[in-house]
């Protein structure tokens, strides 16, 4: 689990409730039905007009997936995983990989491919048509969830313009004004919250995940290559600590 992710959420929501509190801890006056509508109601309708219903549909529950979610293993991780592995096929074989217990599953498909024997290109293809379609899918959900950010807050204007003619065609009953201008002011504040707090954070989490699983796809798919065609661990080892930030690669230099 993505640790990040959640603190960021409970803050947020704590820093709302922990205000509420102070100013005196009425919650049922930040509740009202028609902001509600306004918003949640015109923002899905909004998104389901630019995109179909089934990216619509897959893109938000896979959107908060990878952003709750973390991969298993490191870039470095992968990188000592993959070295081991090249030593094991050095020594013993390829044959002898199908009895390697792996973490990661897409290095674990990798090795079963050159366990089974398939050639370079077919390893290549393979894979890259794999990573494209991780890749689509959380773009997708990227872009489903900034867009949900994006109309959000314009609902929210749009259920205060609605909030404020109302207001105006009832001013001559003060009465009506106050409860009126509440639920003008909700809506832009719930257009607010579901933007900067939910939907715009878990788009820029997504898209760090895309990058995070091209770098480590890339890392695993460069290894499985260079061992499928017999390279010694030490030159696999040499060439995807390229992929590696500075720190990491000093680090595992120094260890070796």
């Amino acid at each position: 689990m993505d640790i990040a992710t959640v603190l960021g959420l409970v803050a947020s929501v704590a820093v709302l409730v922990g205000l509420i509190i102070i100013d005196g801890g009425n919650f049922a006056q930040y509740a009202d039905k028609h902001a509600v509508i306004i918003i949640f109601g015109g923002a899905f309708a909004a998104t389901l007009t630019r995109y179909p219903l089934g990216v619509v549909m897959h893109g938000i529950p896979m959107g908060f997936k990878a952003a709750m979610a973390m991969r298993s293993i490191s870039p470095r991780q992968l990188v000592e995983e993959i070295a081991t592995i090249a030593d094991v096929a050095r020594k013993q074989g390829p044959n002898a990989l199908e009895k390697l217990d792996i973490s990661d599953p897409v290095l674990a498909q990798g090795v079963r491919y050159i366990a089974d024997g398939y050639d370079v290109d077919f390893i290549r293809q393979a894979m890259e048509t794999d990573k494209d379609k991780v890749y689509a899918e959380l773009d997708e959900a990227q872009k489903i969830y900034r867009s949900i950010g994006d109309c959000a807050p314009a609902f929210g204007m749009i259920g205060t313009l609605l909030g404020m003619v109302n207001m105006f065609a009832n001013m001559t009953d003060p009465s009506k004004l106050g409860p009126i201008m509440a639920m003008a002011l909700l809506a832009t504040l719930y257009g607010a919250v579901i933007a900067n707090m939910v939907c715009m954070p878990i788009a820029d989490k997504c898209h760090l995940k895309m990058a995070e699983e091209d770098l480590c796809r890339s890392i695993i798919m460069d290894g499985v290559i260079q061992i499928r065609n017999q390279k010694s661990p030490q030159i696999v080892r040499e060439m995807l600590l390229a992929y590696l930030s500075e720190h990491d690669r000093h680090a595992m230099t120094e260890a070796a």
